[in-house]
């Protein structure tokens, strides 16, 4: 990941717990994270430099599939970024008329064109027609989803 160094500082350890082909193995999460992971990611948002930038907080507790501390901080949002992050907290959590809502509040959002081939209300209806199979594809797809809108968040504070 591109990510600024001294943010790339604070998020490594949650990086190296759970590396990005392990994490977000779920398309709709049924369980959240270990203690472990709970406590590397409250150490992350602590940091002035992640503390500041709320939507960083809220995108890495859905890496971690803590949907409820995602919700929380990216309800409090109200930009298209917060709308970003919760329209993919309502996906994950097999709420997919409310993720498409939150998705027409996001409108095109500049990390949407870093990511090949996204469309995120077909996205949503394929997760809902098959995440019980959990196809490789659309689980690549969600990482790099998360991966484009974290990288553009920490380029883009306050946006």
């Amino acid at each position: 990941m591109k990510l600024p160094n001294a943010i790339a500082e604070r998020v490594q350890p949650v990086l190296d717990a759970l590396p990005l082909n392990k994490a977000m193995a779920q398309l709709v999460v049924k369980h959240g994270a270990s203690s472990e992971l709970k406590k590397l990611v409250e150490s992350a948002i602590a940091s002035p430099e992640i503390a500041a930038n709320k939507p960083l907080c809220a995108g890495l507790w859905l890496y971690v599939d803590e949907l409820d501390r995602s919700h929380v901080i990216s309800q409090g949002i109200e930009n298209a970024t917060g709308s970003f992050w919760h329209g993919i907290m309502h996906r994950r959590e097999a709420d997919f008329s409310n993720s498409h809502y939150w998705f027409h509040r996001v409108g095109k959002h500049p990390a949407m064109a870093l990511i090949d081939g996204y469309d995120p209300h077909k996205f949503i209806d394929d997760v809902e027609a098959q995440h019980a199979k959990s196809p490789t594809a659309l689980i690549e797809l969600q990482c790099r989803e998360w991966v484009a809108l974290f990288e553009w968040c920490a380029e883009n504070p306050g946006k």
